[in-house]
């Protein structure tokens, strides 16, 4: 259960020494506000001058700081705000930014401020203590880990499950585009339906979307976390992009984020405008399905034996499932089970008329 919790704050006007002091020793028990553009800075100051911010019971000791420049470099693997606000060119999303070294989980902050933040904020971590996945599914979260939610809000219901698609194909996307602008090897980074990233068959990344229905509109937490310089316990984008390189390089977490939310804020309007077909295209070429063929077990109720029918993937309905086709040309509709945690060991098939 979590709760709101009075929040403890630091006096800016103390002397230098006292709060550098503070700010040093409280690393890791901080959560810092910044802004974009004058509107966001002066909503931090706000939050923090109201008490408003909600904070699960987990980060009760958590302290608020608005940021300013010259906090920079205070750890040298903390996520370097400055860096990620100087590569940021979103109109709407990322430009309202909440900071923490640790968190029990990103998510929970940003559901639990929807209304009192604007739609786009992003809230980062370097660690996550209680970071979640499909099913409630913990996400392991060490170092070097990209790890991140933001708000969306929707109108209608009907496409807020293709959400999770037009996320994936932003980040794949904005890697890309991190790699073109650095001069760096292209790095093969795959969507693996629904909702999870993986480079040379190895998972490195996740989506967990979740949603409240309020005031007739869907308020959307988008939640991810990635693998970009954590090589145990599976691999990460920079040990992969060292071994294609000869030269030194590594991609850092600030570019691919603000490069995400570019990517994203593009998707995200043609999606809304013109629907998910207009993107299908471009996310068939990055995913790992198509033509692939799975079995689907299907109980017999006659004898209680159980069939199995191949089918072969074609792509996405217009309701988010995979399109598949069998032997004999006919279409189906593929439904996860919600038992299995692999989707392709536990899929049902529905006929397409």
């Amino acid at each position: 259960m979590s709760v709101t919790t009075p929040l403890r704050f630091f006096n800016p006007f103390q002397p230098t020494l006292n709060y550098y002091h503070l700010f040093f020793s409280t690393m890791q028990n901080l959560l810092i506000l910044h802004g974009k553009s004058s509107f966001e800075t002066e909503l931090a100051q706000s939050l923090k001058t109201n008490n408003t911010i909600k904070l699960p019971e987990e980060d009760a000791q958590v302290s608020i700081l608005v940021h300013s420049s010259e906090q920079r470099g205070v750890q040298n693997d903390a996520f370097d705000v400055d860096l990620y606000m100087n590569s940021l060119t979103t109109h709407r999303y990322g430009k309202f930014f909440i900071y923490s070294p640790r968190l029990s989980s990103t998510q929970d902050i940003v559901s639990k401020n929807f209304s009192e933040i604007p739609v786009g904020s992003v809230c980062v971590a370097d660690l996550q203590f209680k970071g979640r996945g499909r099913s409630k599914n913990l996400w392991e979260s060490p170092k070097g880990c990209l790890l991140f939610s933001f708000t969306v809000e929707m109108e209608d219901g009907r496409v807020v499950p293709l959400l999770q698609y037009v996320v994936c194909l932003a980040m794949v996307e904005a890697i890309k585009d991190v790699c073109d602008v650095k001069g760096f090897a292209f790095i093969d980074v795959r969507i693996k339906w629904p909702n999870d990233l993986y480079l040379n068959g190895v998972k490195v990344g996740g989506i967990l979307c979740t949603s409240t229905y309020r005031s007739k509109k869907f308020n959307v937490s988008v939640g991810i976390g990635l693998n970009v310089d954590n090589e145990m316990p599976t691999t990460c984008l920079n040990k992969v992009l060292s071994e294609l390189s000869m030269m030194d390089c590594k991609l850092r977490r600030e570019e691919i984020l603000a490069a995400f939310f570019k990517r994203f804020e593009n998707f995200y309007h043609v999606f809304i405008n013109q629907g998910f077909r207009a993107l299908e295209e471009m996310y068939c070429r990055v995913w790992l399905h198509s033509g692939q063929r799975v079995v689907i077990q299907e109980k017999n109720n006659e004898d209680e034996s159980v069939d199995e029918v191949a089918v072969t993937v074609q792509g996405l309905t217009s309701s988010g499932y995979l399109l598949a086709i069998d032997d004999d040309n006919q279409l189906y509709e593929l439904h996860p089970d919600g038992n299995s945690f692999d989707f392709f060991k536990g899929l049902m098939r529905k006929k397409l008329e």
